[in-house]
């Protein structure tokens, strides 16, 4: 199994888990890569698979229960994946689809290898995060590879992925591992139980405004996105904000339109008594001769 297949690919660092590589977090709505403030872990297995550590945590915050899953490799380096509850209870069934599937495989054969590698695939979606899973061959066996992105308007075919490779031996036991979790702690996500609104787009001149909604562990947030040519900046309002939101852009707007008006109507004030202090009231004066307007015009010069 190559390095990065096995997301043996992180920098050196510490972490809970001993000597281990900076978080591979590319799911990051469930968790920042750094303890939350008022998350709790309520619980947490740890599996060898081979040369590999698997840490299964179960983690509340204030919005709900997630899993999160970390695989530590020999010499020390990490990835890891975020999992929804009822996510999770979807993987594990789809482990022993794949357990069945590998045991009915005969042994290696380089010369029926796929080009690819992959022997088997599934993806789950979830919200806004889709979960790849390929069981694949290399040279050195078979695994699973699990690996999740993010999807939005703005990134139709998903961001960076977070992945994890579990050796094609441990499945079962990382199933039954799985199973004891959801178990105790059931498949029930938490948050918000209804239909999220659909994303909308904006575009303004040049620029492309995205508005995304979505839910994690942490409740509802909006993925506000400004795209002009290559160029991409995202923020996220998290739902509780939003109404303070919309009232500083509504008081804004307010504003602007008031001092818009009070501009235009100062200028055009300023302009009529500048031109009424100026006027020499002779000169001005409209004239029938036409002697400086010209026959019939009624008017002097300006």
């Amino acid at each position: 199994m190559s390095d990065r297949e096995s997301g043996d690919d992180q920098p050196q660092g510490q972490s809970k888990y001993g000597q281990g590589g900076m978080d591979n977090v590319g799911n990051s709505d469930f968790d920042s890569g750094q303890n939350q403030q008022g998350e709790q872990e309520l619980a947490t297995k740890m599996l060898q698979i081979q040369s590999k550590r698997f840490y299964l945590d179960v983690k509340q915050n204030r919005r709900g229960r997630f899993i999160k899953v970390a695989e530590i490799s020999a010499d020390g380096r990490r990835s890891q994946i975020f999992l929804a509850l009822s996510t999770a209870a979807d993987f594990r069934d789809h482990l022993s689809s794949f357990s069945d599937y590998y045991a009915s495989l005969g042994p290696p054969n380089p010369e029926s290898m796929p080009e690819d590698g992959k022997l088997k695939s599934e993806m789950m979606i979830k919200e806004n995060r889709r979960y790849y899973l390929d069981l694949k061959e290399n040279s050195r066996g078979r695994f699973l590879r699990v690996s999740c992105a993010q999807v939005s308007q703005t990134m139709v075919r998903g961001g960076p992925r977070s992945q994890i490779a579990i050796p094609a031996q441990g499945m079962i036991e990382f199933r039954d591992a799985l199973t004891d979790l959801l178990d105790e702690f059931g498949t029930d996500d938490g948050g918000f139980k209804g239909e999220l609104p659909e994303g909308r787009h904006m575009r303004v001149e040049n620029k492309n405004f995205y508005f995304d909604i979505g839910q994690n562990n942490r409740g509802i947030y909006m993925r506000i996105s400004e795209v002009k040519s290559n160029f991409r900046t995202a923020i996220t309002v998290p739902e509780k904000s939003w109404a303070r939101f919309r009232d500083i852009f509504a008081d804004y707007c307010d504003k602007m339109k008031d001092g818009n008006a009070s501009a235009s109507g100062g200028s055009s004030g300023d302009k009529d008594a500048v031109r009424d202090s100026t006027r020499d009231p002779v000169r001005d004066r409209p004239s029938s001769s036409g002697a400086d307007g010209g026959p019939g015009t009624g008017s002097g010069p300006k």
